[in-house]
């Protein structure tokens, strides 16, 4: 018998001790597709994009990278009037 019959997905990740880490690369994948779209949206090119936020171009690749989960939420609101957009963050 399979014991996750009837359970959930996270109830399965948390057993295994990963939900965490799973969580918060599936919010910076999110994340960073958003990012992708907006700047399509906008016409914006990383090196653009690393000069409104006056880093570097490999910061910007960093932000797109969702395996680098480590974001403050400055640079998220950094990263939102960048692209003329509104940082917007809620539990559920």
């Amino acid at each position: 018998m399979n014991r996750y019959t009837g359970s959930d997905f996270d109830d399965f990740l948390e057993e295994e001790g990963i939900l965490e880490e799973v969580s918060a690369r599936a919010h910076k994948r999110l994340l960073a597709l958003q990012l992708q779209d907006a700047m399509r949206e906008q016409h914006i090119t990383k090196t653009e994009l690393a000069r409104r936020l006056h880093t570097s171009r490999s910061q910007v690749d960093r932000l797109l990278d969702p395996n680098n989960t480590s974001v403050t939420l400055e640079v998220l609101e950094r990263l939102a009037r960048a692209i003329d957009r509104k940082l917007v963050i809620e539990f559920s």
